[in-house]
């Protein structure tokens, strides 16, 4: 089992404490080694948002091969793991036999983790490589390939295809850091979990004398492309049941907003789409992405360092209505070129 790491600064911030919601309350004090639910075994901790922490753990009741599992444990007012659960249990169950089914993620298990505070729900995974955001880096100069850009799109949109159709299901949060690609082999999950056995996780001793882990979860260097993308989170998604419901509150990060959102005018399953292609211009770096778009559009105005107005300078100002309609055409455009190729 893990033994204690390195002994962190109590006045460093880790992990959940950046957060500037951070409660100490609410979240479990999940430590390696402790048993939960007369189940899971936490080992590692790998990951962390702004109302669960994510650990990787064993699972002692599989007892012919061990079977390594990720737990999310939600902080006690984190409404949104209930609502997720029951999302994904709709979707566990809408149509197992679809092509689609396999390329969303859900919870394998679910329990309750109980302490003196209160009760914790947690959900348990299969345990997932790397969110995209973070695969992406495996890259050279973060270029995907351009035929893995294509596999992958297929596959996201055979997935947002069972999630709007079989489940009547908008995820509203497709982002990088909710699409996560599997190990390419299982030698990665394996080699990760003996390494931190023999070099455990840091820590620090907060002011209530609690301990707080920093999490880990660089698996290293890929040793092939077979991984698979899944779509995951769904604390935020929404359904509609019937083909008339619309959605008519403020849905997405502002970097991601369709245009129907931001008009108001409500929105459907098609608001993913549009995230998608946000992706999309993420990874292909083929093409200028989003990012790059909109460092372009603040250029407006200024002059460059040889004296030259800049060209955007020289064009309309759009109201940011119009320039999102101009990028979706583009998104869509380029998602029909490359899934058709």
């Amino acid at each position: 089992m893990p033994s204690p790491g390195a002994l962190l600064s109590p006045h460093i911030l880790v992990d959940e404490e950046i957060s500037p919601v951070y409660n100490f309350k609410l979240f479990y004090p999940a430590k390696p080694g402790e048993i939960l639910s007369n189940r899971y075994q936490t080992l590692v901790k790998v990951g962390w948002g702004v109302s669960s922490t994510v650990w990787l753990a064993r699972d002692l009741h599989i007892e012919e091969s061990e079977r390594i599992v990720a737990l999310k444990i939600a902080h006690k007012d984190a409404g949104s793991a209930g609502h997720e659960r029951e999302i994904e249990e709709r979707i566990s169950t809408a149509d197992p036999l679809h092509r689609g089914r396999s390329l969303i993620r859900t919870a394998l298990d679910y329990c309750e983790v109980k302490s003196p505070e209160g009760s914790y729900l947690c959900l348990v995974y299969a345990p997932m490589r790397e969110p995209l955001s973070m695969y992406q880096r495996r890259f050279h100069d973060r270029k995907m390939p351009l035929p893995l850009i294509k596999t992958y799109i297929r596959a996201l949109l055979t997935g947002l295809e069972y999630l709007h159709k079989e489940c009547r299901i908008v995820h509203t949060d497709l982002k990088l850091e909710n699409i996560m690609v599997s190990f390419e082999d299982p030698t990665v999950l394996v080699d990760f979990i003996n390494s931190h056995l023999k070099k455990p996780m840091a820590y620090k001793i907060d002011s209530t004398g609690r301990r707080v882990y920093l999490s880990y979860n660089d698996f290293g260097p890929l040793k092939n492309l077979r991984s698979i993308p899944q779509i995951v989170d769904f604390g935020l998604a929404t359904r509609l049941e019937e083909d008339d419901d619309w959605g008519v509150w403020p849905i997405q990060p502002d970097h991601y907003r369709a245009p129907e959102v931001i008009l108001g005018n409500g929105w459907q399953m098609s608001a993913d789409i549009w995230n998608l292609g946000v992706l999309v211009y993420s990874v292909d770096l083929l093409q200028r992405s989003y990012k790059d778009i909109n460092t372009c559009e603040s250029t407006r105005g200024r002059n460059l360092s040889d004296g030259k107005t800049a060209e955007y300078a020289r064009r309309p100002k759009s109201t940011s209505v119009g320039h999102s309609l101009t990028i979706m055409v583009a998104f869509s455009t380029k998602i029909l070129s490359l899934a058709g190729n």
